[in-house]
């Protein structure tokens, strides 16, 4: 029981030792992560529709 309340304390100490983002961070993170994910979306369907349109040549 010991060990269990030694783990536990220790991971609330390494939790206080963490920089969380400020709100203003994390609303700039999530844009970046949102845009990355659409352009990233946008060229897949590109290389896809490429793809799709050079098999229908061929076969």
């Amino acid at each position: 029981m010991s060990q269990v309340k030694g783990f536990f304390k220790g991971v609330s100490a390494e939790l206080k030792k963490i920089a969380w983002p400020t709100e203003k961070e994390m609303k700039t993170y999530t844009l970046q992560v949102l845009i990355f994910v659409v352009v990233l979306s946008i060229f897949f369907f590109a290389v896809d529709l490429v793809i799709s349109q050079v098999m229908s040549l061929l076969g």
